[in-house]
């Protein structure tokens, strides 16, 4: 699968996706521009799934025809995603295309649990 981060996604999250293709944003030449042309550059260059840290692009873009997923992080902080690598890479991995999934982390409360919980909002679009 190839898979495109922006600059925020923690680059750390890459070694946990090795049998992917991960590129970044920046490798491309891409870092300047805007998430509707971003994502657009994205799809023609065959990516299937755009993980991204900006919480904003469902409400900012146009997703209903796209042809690959669009996977949003709540939270761009390596310490806190590292909790949850377990949880929401099957997640990733069960993406579909013109298909949005917000994984929003939610931090273990330290008095009740070690366990992290990562909750999903997804959205899917008609083609």
């Amino acid at each position: 699968m190839k898979i495109l981060f922006d600059h925020g996604t923690p680059r750390s999250i890459a070694r946990s996706l090795a049998e992917h293709q991960v590129t970044r944003a920046a490798q491309m030449g891409w870092q300047e521009l805007e998430n509707g042309v971003l994502i657009q550059n994205a799809e023609e260059a065959g990516f299937d799934l755009f993980l991204s840290t900006y919480r904003n692009i469902r409400y900012q873009q146009n997703l209903k025809h796209r042809k690959m997923a669009i996977v949003v992080l709540t939270d761009q902080q390596w310490p806190n995603v590292k909790l949850h690598l377990k949880t929401f890479l099957p997640l990733l991995m069960q993406h579909s295309p013109a298909a949005l999934l917000r994984l929003k982390f939610l931090l273990p409360q330290r008095s009740l649990s070690s366990e992290p919980n990562a909750q999903r909002d997804s959205v899917k679009f008609a083609s």
